[in-house]
């Protein structure tokens, strides 16, 4: 599975056959390859890539030894891709928005927009109650638990809590273009997370193919 990690720059659109479409701008690597997993080491074959490099005085001393090992700057963020053959990749090895191609189907992974603690109404769209004629119940959850038996509230219940950041994917997106000289991939429509937000973009896992005449 080929993929890149990146940073979320903003949303703009962009001109295609006399039609305006919606793109989130990515700056996508450049990434280097910092540690090879193989199936007889390690039970898979993968490949650990480095993306955005920072000074060797804001990274631990167990990390620094692994950058050192691998003989590569220290990076900010590390992820794992899983891959067929592992000898195609080498310690060091410059990956770049050239290994995706214009229509081409991608996943993007982020993190959304953290919203806070938040009531049922605003996290899980709940109606709430009358807000008038004596009404004691406006915004608030209801009854939760059960009777005497089980005597408990189930797991999964919808209630209050943190709203949003959480890692969210979106699958069967489309690379609209790739610009290999300024690292950035435009992608149809939106891409979880603020901006500046960290952005994994892979290739799809389920790829919709196109229905039967």
């Amino acid at each position: 599975m080929k993929g890149i990690l990146g940073k979320k720059i903003g949303m703009t659109r962009v001109f295609k056959d006399d039609k305006a479409i919606p793109v989130t701008i990515v700056q996508a690597g450049p990434c280097f390859v910092v540690q090879k997993k193989t199936l007889e080491t390690d039970g898979y074959n993968a490949i650990q890539v480095g993306f955005e490099t920072i000074p060797e005085r804001k990274v631990n001393k167990p990390l620094n030894g692994h950058f050192k090992k691998a003989n590569v700057k220290p990076f900010r963020y590390l992820k794992e891709f899983r891959v067929d053959n592992i000898d195609d990749y080498e310690i060091g090895q410059k990956i770049d928005v050239s290994i995706f191609t214009e229509g081409e189907k991608i996943d993007v992974v982020g993190t959304s927009k953290g919203k806070g603690y938040s009531g049922v109404m605003k996290r899980w769209n709940f109606g709430g109650g009358e807000v008038s004629h004596g009404s004691k119940f406006h915004r608030g959850l209801g009854s939760t638990g059960m009777n005497s038996y089980p005597a408990k509230v189930f797991k999964g219940k919808k209630m209050p809590g943190q709203y949003g950041n959480a890692r969210v994917t979106i699958q069967n997106s489309e690379i609209v273009y790739v610009d290999p000289q300024n690292n950035l991939i435009a992608v149809k429509g939106g891409v979880p997370g603020a901006r500046g937000g960290l952005v994994i973009i892979r290739e799809a896992i389920k790829v919709k193919r196109p229905k039967m005449q």
